[in-house]
């Protein structure tokens, strides 16, 4: 049976041996074109969800029907208007505004057919907040109080289209309309307003063709074209959302922005839990594996026994203990619920797989215990150290239960997660503004994101042989 399987493989190496060298190499070529292709085909089915959310973070409108993959916030031709007008506006043509000095030029081009009179639509700086949500609440700047709107200027073309219906030419009126917005030079308080609300009200037999911004929305059965913004910078006609989410996430009592501060309570959270897990199951999984005591098995089996336990059932006891300990609504109250867990078994893996001849060589020069630990083992886990920690950051700052149960106040000491809910209760739920949630949730895995970017090379890093050598 020996003989003729390496008969086979001896007739196999000498088959591929007079095979020409180009064979071979597009045989290469084939088979890696092949693996790549179903990487990338996996790639894009695995980020296919992760692409649309970003994409609809950017809209204005995420709920939009169909879904549209080419839209004003992702066009090179309106981020150079969109430049302009921020440069008119405020002078920053990255993210905009309206600021003294002010001076903006804005057109609309309404159509309607020859035999109907095209006329100028009534236009307004309207009185609008700038959301939905907490930020509504304590706006006190508009820019409907510094803007002067002027008409400057009218121009009127014609042109003829096919009627779909009739398949005859059709003819048809075209007018643009310029008008001039300033701000108020006799206005005493020097003031910056964020954003430039702008409406525009015309007939039902008139269309508006062309702006000089997309608008953002059609109201009133079209009757009024309605946009957010007029003067928004490149930068905040593109991340809109992800400025908004900063600047309106904010504590009602004290006017203080909240956002970066839930991003800091998480921080600390993921930190704390980090440090507490790589001590107590570095050390918990190193006894484990190599010491011998009494009763081993039996501390083992409670490990396990305590990962099949979900958390839901034993949070009213924890809750009391932490409550009596005086630690509700601190950061520390969630750091200490959920330390071990998985981490201690798998460090015990990492433990028991170590050469156990590195140890022996190290007593052999005199080195406890202690030493053996601190100075030849935890060194040469530093994969399984970094593996574990990347685990637990994640854990810790994707958790919603906990920071949900035990940090309840003040409004700046909640986690991200339990952050995002209001955002969703404030802006989702009730008011459809589903971009400002999906850019906070974007925001949020910014963290982990950078956790895997910085330490993806100690994951696949094995420095036990380096430990041997």
């Amino acid at each position: 049976m020996k003989n003729s399987t390496d008969a086979h493989s001896t007739d196999e190496h000498s088959t591929r041996s007079r095979l020409p060298l180009s064979a071979l190499r597009r045989r290469q070529l084939a088979s890696l074109a092949w693996v790549y292709l179903v990487f990338i085909g996996l790639g894009t089915v695995l980020l296919g969800t992760f692409a649309i959310a970003f994409a609809a973070s950017l809209k204005e409108d995420p709920l939009e029907n169909p879904f549209r993959f080419i839209f004003p916030q992702i066009s090179p031709t309106v981020w150079i208007s969109a430049a302009d007008l921020g440069r008119q506006g405020a002078g920053d043509p990255w993210w905009g505004g309206f600021a003294p000095g002010g001076d903006i030029e804005f057109s609309l081009t309404y159509g309607a057919k020859a035999d109907e009179e095209i006329i100028e639509p009534i236009v307004e700086v309207p009185r609008r907040k700038p959301g939905s949500g907490l930020a509504a609440a304590i706006t006190t700047t508009f820019a409907s109080d510094y803007a002067l709107i002027e008409l400057v200027g009218t121009s009127q073309n014609s042109y003829e289209l096919v009627d779909q219906e009739t398949g005859q030419n059709q003819s048809y009126l075209s007018k643009t309309y310029d008008y001039r917005i300033r701000y108020d030079p006799d206005q005493v308080e020097n003031i910056k307003v964020e954003r430039t609300p702008f409406t525009a009200l015309a007939p039902r037999t008139q269309t508006l063709l062309d702006s000089t911004l997309p608008v953002t929305q059609m109201e009133r059965r079209g009757r009024v074209a309605s946009w957010n913004n007029i003067t928004p910078g490149a930068l905040g006609l593109i991340f809109n959302s992800y400025r908004r989410v900063i600047n309106e996430t904010v504590d009602l009592t004290t006017g203080d922005r909240l956002f970066f501060k839930w991003m800091g309570n998480s921080f600390t959270i993921a930190i704390g839990r980090v440090i507490f897990m790589i001590v107590l199951s570095s050390l918990a999984g190193y006894a484990l594996a190599r010491m011998q005591f009494k009763g081993l098995r039996l501390v083992f089996v409670v490990v396990i026994f305590s990962m099949t336990i979900p958390v839901q059932v034993t949070f009213i006891s924890n809750y009391l203990v932490i409550r009596d300990l005086g630690l509700l609504n601190t950061n520390f109250s969630v750091i200490m619920v959920a330390i071990a867990s998985a981490h201690v078994l798998l460090m015990k893996q990492f433990f028991e797989s170590f050469p156990k001849e590195i140890e022996e060589a190290a007593m052999v020069e005199g080195a406890n215990r202690f030493q053996v630990f601190f100075f030849v083992v935890l060194p040469n886990a530093k994969p399984a150290l970094i593996v574990n920690a990347i685990m637990a950051f994640q854990g810790a700052w994707n958790d919603f239960f906990w920071p949900f149960v035990l940090i309840t106040s003040p409004p700046s000491a909640l986690a991200v997660p339990v952050g995002l809910l209001s955002l969703r209760q404030s802006y989702g739920a009730g008011q459809g503004d589903w971009s400002l949630v999906l850019a906070g949730a974007f925001i949020s895995i910014i963290p982990v994101l950078i956790m895997f970017i910085m330490f993806q090379r100690y994951i696949v890093t094995n420095q036990t042989s380096v430990g041997v050598k």
